[in-house]
């Protein structure tokens, strides 16, 4: 009872959010982080309408995909993703949130190739140059782009944040909006490799505001599927 009542919650927040800055009821994407979340709870999210399901780690993703492949699911890495490990998402994900570094691009579309898959990913942006997380500086971004140009199979969908941890998430809407407008701008370049479809913004603590400056794709865990152990 209490998954239900928290993913009705988090729609209507995301529908008032929508509404707020003016955009239509179905610009978001609800993607429900299942992280150290065990199958049966899972289930029952996915029957509550739950289609997109993120992990941070390849070896979760890995094993609760062979566990729920009959059901009609959207997978998502948005963690770090190891190069090493790549091979055994490449024929499982729908998109990659987390693309920061040359190496990884060129190992993706490795793996990609023997499959014959485009896969689909988004840039990850640091714009607060925070230490500890990963992702490219705003400046980055665009010169990054450019260097993957001749990597085949890989198609950039966006961009994806994770913003500071805060407990106001007002004081991080500035880091929400220079994202966005880096989408926006990169959109108009019309890069042959690039279909700017995706803005991945936004967590349980600051999801709103991140809709408020454009996010159309957020990651909910905790706010759906509680604290976890």
């Amino acid at each position: 009872m209490e998954l239900k009542l928290n993913l009705v919650r988090i729609r209507e927040m995301i529908q008032r959010a929508l509404y707020v800055a003016g955009r239509n009821q179905d610009d978001v994407t609800l993607i429900g982080v299942t992280k150290t979340i065990d199958v049966s709870t899972i289930k029952h999210a996915v029957n509550l309408g739950l289609t997109d399901l993120g992990e941070n780690r390849v070896q979760e993703l890995v094993t609760k995909y062979n566990s729920l492949k009959h059901e009609n699911l959207r997978w998502h890495m948005i963690g770090r993703l190891q190069r090493n490990k790549v091979k055994y998402i490449v024929d499982k994900v729908s998109l990659i949130h987390s693309l920061d570094r040359l190496s990884l691009a060129k190992e993706i579309n490795k793996e990609a190739s023997k499959i014959n898959r485009e896969i689909p990913v988004l840039i990850q942006v640091n714009p607060a140059n925070e230490k500890t997380k990963n992702g490219l500086p705003i400046e980055e971004v665009a010169p990054f782009i450019e260097t993957i140009y001749n990597l085949k199979y890989i198609k950039v969908k966006g961009l994806m944040l994770i913003a500071p941890l805060t407990n106001d998430p007002e004081t991080i809407r500035p880091y929400f909006r220079i994202t966005s407008q880096l989408f926006n701008s990169i959109k108009e370049y019309n890069y042959p490799h690039v279909d700017m479809k995706y803005l991945s913004m936004g967590m349980t603590n600051d999801f709103v505001t991140a809709i408020e400056e454009g996010s159309n794709m957020v990651r909910i865990g905790t706010g759906i599927f509680g604290k976890r152990e």
